[in-house]
């Protein structure tokens, strides 16, 4: 189930370095001078065996002639109506400011949980200034350093108890491969939708989706049936001044969470954006099936080898998980449409893939005995066992004597023999070494 949390505040309290310690990676870039971060930073927060998206936004400057604080303040008020909470961070070491309370004001209107999150408070000192905070008059408050994490435990620990436990869906209904179309605006994801759906009436039903903003339609016909979860063309014509990137990423996760694959649409004549290869990282810690369609091939010049060299650089850019299938589509000229409908459901059974652990065994200690693992401080590395784990994603467990010394290139290795021997095409493969 969708969950996503947003972090707000004014220029240069330090969100982007509470952001990279929630992700435990360097994601966002963390500089002293106040409006570094312009583009919006996506990922995935794990906090005691619960997971929820995290954006964050960049400082909040209501009424400025500055064109990036603008369009900056036009994100956080998104980001303020699609997030399911809100942290709300503010600076120990200079005190509440004018910026703070303009803030304040507009998420006591929000009516979503507000979680107000007073940083840098390193020292006995700073905890006593921070006091000054409780006069914004928010129920939750907590005292953290970024820099050094302490305290962020009991903000997750709030933040998590709101996540809702998963639905149980019913058997029939998981049995049905869900896709999402995602990608940036202007691409043709309603195009392909309507491609897919329109002339032959195919739709048994537009089911509103678990999440305002997206429809599922059943899709029934030649022996296929799958639910198309679309989130484009829903974008609300009252506001005008929306921004529509913003608005379509978000849209993005929520629609990638309820999915099994997700058919990524790109613009053949743009390549693939950063913003593309953030939704499709996002994807891949997801564990969610992925396609990737190359639109508007009609109108690309071709020679010989045109579309492998297409591939090879998109790949290139995709790595280091790149096996996942391209297909080059017209959706205007419906060219090859349906052929990412089948790559769409051969993942979908890669996805659900279940290998026999005799076979398993049979085929990876072979692989072993062929490439040893190196040998660590003087200690020989031998796997006993393998077995597939059942969960969504293909997970598989390695038992072995020295779990910890299995470094990445060796679980690379095993990873590409997976794949090469049982086809996980467009998955992820997730391995986990346990003591033996």
């Amino acid at each position: 189930m969708s969950f996503t949390v947003a972090i707000t505040g004014r220029p240069n309290v330090g969100k982007s370095t509470f952001f990279n310690r929630l992700l435990e990676q360097r994601k966002a870039i963390v500089d002293d001078v106040s409006g570094v971060t312009r583009d919006r930073q996506y990922g995935v927060a794990e906090w005691a065996g619960k997971s929820f998206n995290l954006i964050d936004t960049g400082g909040f400057v209501p009424k400025s002639d500055d064109v990036f604080e603008q369009e900056i303040a036009k994100q956080v008020h998104i980001a303020i109506e699609e997030a399911n909470a809100i942290i709300f961070m503010v600076d120990a070491a200079t005190g509440v400011t004018n910026l703070d309370e303009s803030m304040a004001t507009l998420l006591r209107r929000s009516h979503k949980p507000v979680f107000l999150v007073v940083n840098k408070v390193d020292n006995h000192e700073r905890l006593i200034e921070a006091s000054e905070f409780y006069s914004l008059g928010f129920e939750h408050i907590f005292f953290l350093s970024s820099i050094s994490g302490s305290g962020t435990g009991d903000l997750l620990d709030a933040v998590i108890a709101l996540i809702p436990p998963d639905v149980v869906i019913a058997e029939e209904d998981n049995a049905i491969p869900k896709f999402a179309i995602i990608g940036q605006p202007n691409v043709g994801k309603s195009s392909l939708l309507n491609a897919l759906i329109g002339k032959e009436r195919t739709i048994v039903s537009d089911i509103a989706g678990t999440t305002r903003d997206t429809i599922h339609t059943r899709y029934n016909l030649f022996n296929k049936d799958f639910i198309l979860i679309d989130t484009a063309g829903l974008r609300r014509k009252n506001k005008v001044n929306e921004d529509l990137e913003f608005y379509s990423v978000i849209r993005a996760i929520k629609a990638m969470d309820e999915a099994d694959v997700c058919l990524l649409l790109l613009d053949a004549g743009k390549g693939i954006a950063a913003q593309d290869l953030a939704i499709f990282a996002l994807a891949v810690k997801k564990g969610k099936g992925i396609v990737v369609l190359v639109n508007k091939w009609d109108l690309i010049e071709k020679e010989t080898n045109t579309s492998r060299d297409y591939e090879k650089e998109l790949k290139q850019r995709l790595a280091p998980f790149n096996n996942v299938p391209i297909v080059f589509i017209s959706v205007t000229e419906k060219q090859r449409i349906f052929k990412s409908i089948e790559e769409a459901l051969r993942v979908f059974e890669n996805k659900h893939r279940k290998v026999a652990t005799s076979k398993l065994n049979d085929v990876m200690l072979k692989a072993v005995e062929q490439y040893h693992p190196p040998v660590v401080r003087g200690n020989a590395i031998k796997i006993k066992y393998v077995t597939q784990l059942p969960t969504h994603t293909p997970s598989f467990a390695f038992f072995c004597n020295y779990p910890d010394d299995v470094k990445g290139p060796y679980r690379n290795y095993l990873e590409n023999q997976l794949r090469e021997h049982f086809d996980f095409t467009g998955v992820p493969v997730r391995l986990f070494f346990r003591k033996k």
